[in-house]
Formats: C-alpha cells, sequence, structure tokens
C-alpha cells in the first residue's frame, strides 16, 4: 500500500476532510513521527529527509522542498507533492521536473477567504477598530468622525481568481473600482465595472491598494520606496499575496513618516514576523498569514490536494492542478 505523509500539523483535526479520499484510493496516510524531532507548524528540511522517504507523496503544506531534498526524496521513492493551498514557492519546481516529481496546488479553494480577510483590514482601517478598541481598554471614549469605504477608489493589483473576489465585494459596497493585471479577463471587468489601469496610475489614484499576486522576479518588491511615493498621503495599502512583495523597510519608513495613511499586513518577508519594526506603529494592522485559512477553506484545499494525489498515484493527470505539466512524461516513466 503506497504511503501519502500529511505534513502540515493542523491537518489532524481535520482528517475527516481529505482522509476518505485518500483510503478510498487505496493508499496510507501518516503523520510525522515527532519523537527526537523538534516539530513546529512547519517541518524543516531536516524533518523532511527524516520522515517523507518510503511515501510515494506528501500532502504538504510551507515546508521548504529545495533541489538537494528534491533529489534525495524522488531516489526514496517521492512521486507527489500536493500542496493544500495555491501557492507553491517553497517548492523548487525546476529541481522536482528534473526528479519527476509532480507538484499540485489547490485552485479555487480559499479565494473567497482571502477577499474576505482582507476586506475585514480594509473596513478595520478605515473605521479605526484597533484604535478605538485600544483607546476604550484604556479608559478613554475616542469617539469622532472615520473614514468610509463608499466612493472610495479600490485599487487591486492581480484581477486573478482572489482580485475578481474582491472586486465583487468592492461593488457590494459601492466603492470605483480599479485594477492593474497583465492578462485581463475582459468580460468581467465589464460585467463588475472595474477599470483596467496600468500599475503606476493605479498608485496614484486608489485610496485602498490590495495586493493580490505571486510573488515573481517580477512582483518582487513592488511595493517600495519608489511605488509608495506615487500613493496618495491618505492611501492605505493592504497585502494578503505573499512576504516580498512589499519592502518591508520601505513600507516602515512610510507609515512612520506619514508618505501613507497606514498598512495591513498578512504576509511578511521573513515568518514568524518577530522584532520587526512594523510592530512598533499605530498605523498598521497585523496578521498572521491567516487570510486564506478559515475553517472552510482549509478543509476544501485539504480535499483537493488528496483527491490531486489520489488521481496523480492512480494514473491520472489533472492538468488544471498541476503546476509542473513538463514532468509529465518523466513523471510517468518513473
Amino acid at each position: 500500500m503506497k504511503r501519502v505523509l500529511i505534513a502540515p500539523g493542523p491537518l489532524r483535526d481535520i482528517e475527516h476532510a481529505f482522509a476518505p479520499t485518500l483510503t478510498a484510493a487505496g493508499l496510507h496516510f501518516e503523520y510525522p513521527v515527532r519523537e527526537g524531532f523538534a516539530f513546529g507548524a512547519i517541518l524543516t528540511e531536516k524533518e523532511l529527509l527524516a520522515q517523507v522517504p518510503g511515501c510515494a507523496a506528501v500532502l504538504a503544506g510551507g515546508e521548504p522542498y529545495t533541489p538537494s531534498t528534491l533529489a534525495t526524496l524522488a531516489a526514496a521513492g517521492l512521486k507527489v507533492i500536493a500542496r493544500a493551498g495555491v501557492g507553491y514557492d517553497a517548492v523548487n519546481l525546476e529541481a522536482a521536473t528534473e526528479n519527476g516529481i509532480a507538484v499540485c496546488f489547490a485552485p479555487g479553494t480559499n479565494q473567497e477567504a482571502v477577499a474576505e480577510h482582507a476586506f475585514a483590514m480594509i473596513l478595520g482601517m478605515l473605521r479605526e477598530v484597533r484604535s478605538q478598541d485600544i483607546a476604550i481598554r484604556a479608559g478613554k471614549w475616542p469617539r469622532k468622525a472615520v473614514s468610509f469605504a463608499r466612493t472610495t477608489t479600490l485599487g487591486i493589483v492581480g484581477l486573478g481568481r482572489i482580485g475578481k473576489a474582491m472586486a465583487t465585494r468592492a461593488n457590494a459596497f459601492g466603492m470605483n473600482v480599479i485594477a492593474a493585471e497583465i492578462a485581463p479577463d475582459i468580460g468581467f471587468c465589464e460585467t463588475h465595472k472595474v477599470e483596467l489601469v496600468p500599475f503606476e496610475e493605479l498608485l496614484a489614484r486608489a485610496d485602498v491598494v490590495t495586493l493580490h499576486v505571486p510573488k515573481t522576479p517580477l512582483t518582487r518588491n513592488m511595493i517600495r520606496k519608489e511605488t509608495l511615493a506615487l500613493m496618495k498621503p491618505s492611501a492605505i495599502v493592504v497585502n494578503t499575496s505573499r512576504g516580498g512583495v512589499v519592502h518591508e523597510a520601505d513600507l516602515y519608513d512610510a507609515l512612520k513618516t506619514n508618505r501613507i495613511a497606514g498598512a495591513g499586513l498578512d504576509v511578511f518577508e521573513k515568518e514568524p514576523l518577530a522584532g520587526s519594526p512594523l510592530c512598533e506603529l499605530d498605523n498598521v494592522l497585523l496578521t498572521a498569514h491567516t487570510a486564506g485559512v478559515d475553517k472552510k477553506s482549509r478543509e476544501d484545499m485539504a480535499l483537493v490536494a488528496a483527491q490531486g494525489i489520489a488521481k496523480l498515484l492512480s494514473g491520472e493527470w489533472p492538468a488544471d492542478w498541476v503546476v509542473n505539466p513538463e514532468v509529465k512524461d518523466k513523471f510517468f516513466a518513473r
């Protein structure tokens, strides 16, 4: 019986979401053995090398799959890495392909969760929820007029699944929506009154900038000193995409000097966030990379990841889920 390692610790609590799919496919699943290891939420490279050999697949979290690790695991029988999520930047795709390992993700499972979280951040900052809560707990009564969402302009950077979910919510809140997207869905934009504009124009016009792009060489540090300088002093920026899309030191300077009004950050260059000067600022709202992981999306992502494993190990090829399609011939030759 082929073995599947369930790497993310939190998935132990929702076994009902993925276990039936794996067992129905004749697969045996197991969790990392903790004895002798200081396991956290994310396995280290050392822990992967100790736990994965002998497994045909990993239902993966954010653990690091480096070239050397992938070569070792492939030699030990690993064929599939299925991310219980939509990001896969922790996996070296080139090395996975070279070693015949198919890498899957779980598209269409968490865009609603991310959009809800991003909007919670936007409304929380506009309505000054955090500062009011802190003041009231200190015995004050900070009753005053606050900012609003309706009639303001939301600038969406990246109009994929999550960006589209943001647009529909912005419509409901009566916001004007502009977007920067390299491969736009024109029909969607027409239906939902989304105006497509260049990135620089979006920064200059938006009252709220929300980022929904993958981390690539093109998007790395796209929010930095030069681009922050294009934004309104009254604007806020929200990042629920990936750490590294925002240059944190430049953002800190912009927030500290009131060059922009505020920021909502769910992802960071280094996680967990510790000792960052951003934590000292009152005009930033911070969450712990939780935007895409609510109770429903977590189950949906685990299920799709399990389905991807089951399909691949049974000889099917779920093309829409495999992020390194060029591995196909080598995968089936193993």
